[in-house]
């Protein structure tokens, strides 16, 4: 019912409450407050005025800043560069005294009057529409409508959990800076057993993300109960959500900025991924061709013969933390040992373990570790890249002597150099220094400057006194040692 309505409804309603008894005017009231939706109170001062409300109260309260002021308004907010109401208020005064002496802006004395008395709340219902339409829509961030679809997930809801529940996460090959296009590792980690799988993307795409997934899911022992994210977009988005949905696995998430939430995932990415492919920069198609076969062979010889330790309880006494870990097992012994795994899984993984061999893996491993030092590192000789598996394994008794083994992680030769960036100062006369020194070996960097400042007025500063201290005192160290190795052996 609109404004009108009620006040006619109210001018007819006024004559019979006047007129009846006490309980027909209760009943009167009643059936308005039902109809108009007033507050009971508001709707008794109605029925008792002797004069029914004119219908411009009912339209609203009458209109104070007209089409004038609001022109104006519009074109000291696009002046202002479209800035709040709040801080358009503040400015106004000197806005409009500044544009009306440069000639920008002509006002008349009751608009200007009204223009300056309006207040920031006035400001902002005046601009309202006018702002929606240059602004657009409000636009929310997407991912905090879909980030309230997915559970959150702490450390502590990580206790006595099934196999099949994984963590997942990212880790970027940019090589210390994040400016154009680089590789990333879509890492996953199984938190009952730390069975760990690995892929590359190009791109950190959601598409991707979800092929990814795909992949690794085919290559599990296990079937794909749950995901654990954290709150990255590439994540926490309508494709992700839909195939968990879809393929029925539960989808969690950790806490913004708490990293311990997925404390199994965040420990792999340094002890797998940062291990076996280092922190070099990697990019286009055949550097992540070169990392997916690496990862093929990581994850058999990773989840099947690299032992790791689970942390069982750990608690504080005093300002130390205590804690409790089991015995060292690789994933697949953890899997055949859980006994809520099937038996046929179980099967299925001692026989692929008893076909694997693990100095073959090892020898795979280091050939892509030579490729992608090759890629990242151009101009590097590596002998990996060559090497057998027999000339591999000849090899190993003695591969601790050239101490890191990995390619991707050595260190490139440093050039010897000279420290020297500026010219000799002293080059013209060092013969003349020199024969000083014969006369007077004992004699100091700073007398000998003093000499050469008598001897050539205006030509050095006292600045390079240190220069020719440290210059005498090289000379002198290699005058020592040529005496030392000159000198005949005593019989």
């Amino acid at each position: 019912m609109d404004r009108r309505a009620k006040v006619e409804l109210v001018e007819v309603l006024r004559d019979r409450y006047v007129a009846s008894e006490r309980q027909a005017k209760s009943r009167i009231l009643d059936e308005l407050v039902q109809i108009t939706g007033y507050h009971r109170k508001y709707a008794l001062r109605l029925l008792r005025e002797n004069r029914p409300p004119s219908v411009a109260a009912a339209q609203g309260r009458k209109r104070i800043y007209g089409d004038a002021v609001k022109e104006a308004l519009i074109v000291l907010w696009e002046a202002s560069d479209r800035i709040c109401g709040k801080r358009l208020k503040a400015i106004l005064p000197e806005l409009v005294r500044s544009l009306e002496n440069h000639e920008h802006l002509r006002l008349d004395v009751h608009v200007r009057e009204l223009l300056l008395a309006v207040s920031a709340a006035s400001i902002d219902r005046l601009l309202k529409d006018i702002r929606s339409k240059a602004n657009g829509r409000s636009r929310r961030r997407p991912i905090r409508k879909v980030r309230s679809q997915v559970l959150v997930k702490t450390f502590a809801d990580w206790e006595n959990v099934e196999p099949g529940h994984l963590e997942i996460d990212f880790v970027a090959h940019c090589g210390g800076t994040l400016v154009g296009s680089f590789i990333h590792s879509f890492v996953i980690t199984d938190v009952a057993s730390g069975w760990t799988e690995a892929t590359p993307l190009l791109a950190r795409e959601q598409s991707l993300v979800v092929e990814g997934l795909d992949v690794m899911r085919g290559q599990l022992p296990m079937p794909l109960l749950g995901i654990n994210s954290d709150n990255d977009s590439a994540f926490i988005n309508e494709s992700l959500i839909t195939y968990c949905t879809e393929q029925k696995i539960v989808f969690t998430r950790s806490r913004p900025y708490r990293k311990n939430d997925q404390a199994w995932i965040e420990q792999k990415n340094g002890a797998v991924i940062r291990r076996f492919v280092g922190y070099a920069r990697y990019s286009g198609p055949v550097a992540g061709q070169t990392i997916a076969n690496l990862y093929q062979n990581l994850r058999l010889y990773l989840n099947y013969f690299q032992p790791s330790f689970k942390l069982l309880s750990k608690h504080h006494e005093g300002s130390k933390v205590k804690k409790s870990y089991a015995k060292p097992a690789t994933p697949c012994d953890r899997l055949i040992a859980d006994p809520r795994v099937q038996s046929k899984l179980k099967e299925a993984l001692m026989a692929t373990r008893a076909k694997l061999d693990p100095m073959a893996l090892l020898h795979n491993l280091r050939m892509a570790q030579s490729a992608l030092a090759s890629l990242a590192f151009p101009g590097t000789v590596n002998d990996e890249q060559e090497r057998e598996l027999d000339q591999f394994l000849a090899q190993l008794p003695r591969l601790w002597e050239q101490g890191e083994v990995r390619p991707t992680h050595r260190q490139s030769p440093t050039k010897e150099r000279d420290y020297r960036t500026r010219k000799d100062p002293f080059a013209g006369v060092w013969s003349e220094i020199l024969s000083w020194l014969e006369k007077e070996p004992d004699a100091t960097g700073q007398s000998l400057f003093a000499r050469l400042q008598e001897a050539h007025p205006g030509k050095f500063t006292d600045g390079q006194v240190r220069t020719l201290q440290r210059r005498v005192r090289k000379w002198r160290h290699i005058m020592a040692k040529q005496l030392i190795y000159n000198t005949p052996t005593a019989t």
